[in-house]
């Protein structure tokens, strides 16, 4: 008797933990999406969600503004700078970026941050914002001469004939390299401050002008402005259809 009475009880519990070990996980299950770790794995897939879909607006906006073209990014210059503060310095970062399409629009920026390619990417996104449009002569040289005048760099810039190369050095080159002009003659005088010589640079492009934009605000047709030029009225009507084209 003592022992069929024992056999129940051992059995009894047993069955008794069975059915409470198995809805353990159960409940485990059911409280991970609610609280816990279970919380703070849903809750990062939802704002990874969220973020993705940020992110690809922002990319939108970007391919807009840009109007799909890849555009060519040369980086200039990078600086070392520091700041002292009551603990002692901060170091950080100054880069000088230019951009262009290669087809007549570029632009440079600058930016500073603690980290190098954080500084690449704010003189990026400066540089995208401050591009202007520069006409070019046969998609290749610009029109006529300039010069161009910041701070204590002076630049000139001159039209060259086909196969004469971007004769620049510097960071001269990167601006014509980015901007599509395969023959030009540069001449810098002065500083040798990257930033000036970049700024006296985009100073000179920004007076360039072409036959099209004169003859518009001259209210006069583009064969009468190079047939004053010295040019065959033959020669001027050929040049003046190349340009229109």
């Amino acid at each position: 008797m003592a022992d069929e009475n024992e056999t129940p009880q051992v059995e009894a519990p047993a069955e008794a933990a069975a059915p409470e070990a198995a809805p353990a996980p159960e409940a485990r299950e059911g409280r991970g999406p609610r609280g816990g770790r279970g919380r703070g794995g849903g809750g990062r897939d939802n704002r990874g969600g969220g973020r993705g879909r940020r992110d690809d607006r922002r990319g939108g906006r970007g391919g807009d503004d840009e109007g799909g073209e890849e555009l060519i990014e040369k980086l200039v210059h990078i600086n070392r700078v520091s700041k002292t503060v009551k603990g002692g310095k901060r170091f950080g970062f100054a880069a000088l970026v230019v951009v262009g399409d290669g087809k007549g629009r570029a632009g440079f920026g600058y930016g500073k941050a603690r980290e190098v390619p954080e500084a690449i990417s704010k003189a990026t996104a400066a540089a995208k914002k401050a591009m202007i449009r520069v006409p070019l002569r046969d998609g290749r040289t610009l029109h006529h001469d300039g010069k161009g005048h910041f701070g204590a760099g002076k630049v000139a810039v001159r039209a060259a004939p086909a196969g004469t190369g971007i004769i620049a050095g510097g960071p001269m080159r990167a601006v014509f390299e980015s901007l599509g002009v395969h023959d030009v003659v540069t001449k810098s005088v002065g500083t040798s401050n990257p930033y000036n010589m970049i700024r006296a640079t985009f100073e000179a492009l920004k007076d360039q002008t072409s036959p099209r934009s004169v003859a518009q605000r001259r209210g006069k047709k583009i064969s009468e402005l190079l047939g004053r030029g010295g040019m065959d009225k033959g020669e001027a009507e050929a040049t003046a259809e190349a340009v229109t084209e």
